[in-house]
């Protein structure tokens, strides 16, 4: 497929037939039941900004993003009570330095993250995957197979490497 470049005349070509060409198969995926703990540390261990959610059948039923987690975050304070509260006494100021309360934070994917799934068929034609993503507003776009199970996941980034830009 031959795009052209209005602005100096030259064409870039787009190296993908389709949906399968363009995608990243096998993509680092969420079980929704997985806590916000196991999230976080799965999005920083790997180094990516959000992830597909699925359920027990490996089908998509949201998204997961760095936002999401930072929404919760921000929407939930939850203030713990200093010790000398319950005991009535206070605790002398060298147990601090030694003291740390953290919460338990029981919060699942599920709860976090975004329910719209944005998917296509492997065989669908690789410009439609991109307009559905620019019409759609969205960085990644899953790609499902006949039953719905995700196989592969078309981000921007996917987009940027399949074309073949001229020099200039």
């Amino acid at each position: 497929m031959t795009v052209q470049y209005r602005g100096r005349g030259c064409a870039i070509t787009l190296e993908a037939e389709t949906a399968a060409d363009l995608m990243t198969p096998n993509p680092l995926s969420l079980r929704e039941t997985a806590t916000l703990r196991e999230a976080v540390a799965f999005l920083i261990d790997r180094g990516i900004g959000g992830a597909p959610v699925i359920d027990e059948a490996g089908r998509p039923v949201g998204v997961l993003t760095q936002t999401d987690v930072l929404v919760h975050d921000r929407e939930t304070v939850d203030h713990v009570r200093p010790p000398e509260f319950e005991t009535g006494a206070p605790l002398p100021h060298s147990a601090w330095d030694e003291f740390q309360i953290e919460r338990v934070e029981s919060t699942v994917v599920r709860d976090l993250m975004t329910p719209a799934v944005f998917s296509v068929a492997a065989d669908a034609a690789a410009a439609r995957a991109i307009a559905e993503m620019r019409d759609l507003n969205v960085h990644r776009l899953f790609v499902v197979d006949d039953n719905g199970v995700l196989i592969g996941v078309i981000t921007a980034l996917d987009v940027l490497r399949h074309l073949n830009l001229p020099r200039l």
